[in-house]
């Protein structure tokens, strides 16, 4: 695998035309925003991703998160890497200056966060879900929890988790049974269990701040019924800092192919009875509030197809460049088509998320009401469109898949090659000529210059030696020295 390079020229293209970053820095909002300044502004986070993030993928993927006594540790290097991802004010690019944020462009952080992903996916998890926390926060949270939790989210400090999925409601949210008990105190006790959790434990930053899912006792049936609950894992003393350890524990830890270093983990709320939260925003009204974190999050998971398809293309061109095959592969027309296919696709899903990310900016900080209302519709269309283009269908997924043929991992086994999971028409047509269900012309030829009785109704022998073919052949050289032709239902 080749070393990452960002492609800073390739993002400032996307943030002039697609974002149009030159009018973003005219807004009132954005006004201390110039473009020498974005462009520094990559050119540092490059360094980060290129000399921090990128050199602990593999040592991440070799070596992963460590599970033990419900305590979670990662590969020596990533502590000392999100100091320093801490201390740059990399989590606050796009966040308010009330609580520490620099208050830039939405559209300018996910540019940091491509770097961040393609340079190392598993790591780029951990600030990914923090940003959604503080965006729910932001939106939802009461002034007392912006001022206590808002500061330290921004800076860091603090990392942030996302808790929806149960082990028995799976993907059905208005099935979950995670409870949420009234306290006088104004507090709530959180009993339950909930899986997948990313980055739900680690030894990164001094606390977490997870937000949970759960129903009140007198909830209503299904999603109607939820409220969302903040639960750090230390409780904050009289000054802010982590105090005593809240009744929640990782019990498990997933295996995950790619992001082995990502700890995705089970998590237990409540084991002993004192697990103490605090409800985000109005009772019931939890699918609004996860909602705002999780449009967040969409937004990231289509920027993940944009940068895998980018570490996929320079990988694929590095290795296009070394291997020989009559000379530097790179030479032959179709590996030239095929790479030129993987920076275009790479290029056009990168436009399209930087352009939501302009509408959500644009959303947010036009002066007039009407423009702020057609922003956000713009990117209400563009949010679910750049999770699907570029994550889950082919202009995220197709760069991937070609540079995994460039390396010869499909073409490895000719006869037997692996499907797609979604084969469209024209894979299955490429999988078929090669699948090995009919025998391949040459062998047979070789059968025939053999005289071999092959296996084929071609090919059977007949009485007094030879082959359907050979008779065939004989029939057709008669023919042709009678000076008749052969009729096209001339038979052997």
């Amino acid at each position: 695998m080749a070393d990452y390079q960002a492609p800073v020229e390739a993002q400032m293209l996307a943030l002039e035309t697609a974002g149009d970053l030159g009018g973003l820095i005219g807004l009132p909002a954005f006004g201390a925003l110039t473009i020498d300044l974005a462009r520094a502004i990559l050119e540092e986070s490059a360094r980060l991703a290129e000399n921090g993030f990128g050199p602990l993928a593999a040592i991440g993927d070799r070596e992963g998160a460590t599970w033990k006594d419900g305590s979670v540790t990662l590969p020596e290097g990533f502590a000392a890497t999100y100091r320093d991802y801490v201390a740059g004010g990399w989590n606050g690019l796009a966040a308010g200056t009330a609580y520490g944020g620099q208050g830039l462009p939405f559209l300018l952080s996910i540019a940091v966060q491509e770097q961040l992903a393609a340079a190392n996916l598993a790591f780029s998890l951990n600030p990914m879900l923090t940003l959604g926390a503080i965006e729910a926060l932001q939106v939802h949270g009461s002034d007392a929890q912006k001022a206590l939790y808002l500061p330290r989210l921004i800076s860091g400090e603090w990392t942030g988790t996302m808790n929806l999925t149960e082990p028995q409601a799976g993907s059905d949210v208005g099935a979950l049974r995670t409870s949420a008990t009234p306290m006088p105190d104004g507090t709530y006790r959180i009993s339950g269990s909930k899986i997948f959790i990313t980055w739900g434990e680690h030894d990164v930053a001094e606390n977490i701040v997870h937000l949970v899912l759960a129903r009140l006792p007198d909830a209503p049936p299904g999603t109607r019924g939820i409220s969302l609950f903040l639960v750090p894992k230390f409780l904050p003393d009289a000054d802010g800092k982590p105090g005593k350890r809240n009744d929640l524990r990782c019990v498990s830890i997933e295996h995950k192919l790619g992001i082995h270093a990502s700890p995705t983990c089970a998590m237990s709320y409540g084991d002993a009875g004192q697990c103490i939260g605090w409800i985000i925003g109005p009772p019931h009204g939890g699918m609004r509030a996860m909602f705002t974190m999780m449009n967040n999050a969409r937004v990231a998971v289509g920027l993940q197809g944009v940068a895998m398809a980018e570490r996929a293309t320079q990988d694929a061109r590095a290795y296009a460049q070394e291997r020989v095959q009559a000379g530097p592969i790179i030479a032959h027309p179709d590996v030239r088509r095929m790479l030129m296919t993987m920076m275009a696709l790479t290029e056009a899903a990168r436009v399209l998320t930087y352009a939501n990310a302009a509408a959500v900016d644009r959303a947010h900080a036009m002066p007039d009401e009407t423009d702020r209302a057609f922003w956000l519709v713009r990117a209400s269309l563009l949010t679910p469109m750049t999770k699907a283009y570029d994550g889950h269908r082919r202009r995220g997924v197709e760069p991937r898949h070609s540079g995994a043929w460039r390396h010869g991992l499909y073409r490895g086994n000719r006869r037997r090659p692996p499907l797609p999971r979604r084969a469209d028409r024209t894979h299955l047509r490429r999988h078929q000529r090669h699948s090995g269900a009919r025998p391949r012309q040459p062998q047979a030829a070789r059968r025939r210059r053999r005289g071999d009785a092959g296996a084929g109704g071609r090919d059977r022998a007949v009485p007094g030696g030879g082959n359907r073919c050979d008779l065939r052949r004989a029939a057709t050289s008669r023919a042709g020295r009678a000076g008749g032709g052969v009729r096209p239902d001339a038979r052997a």
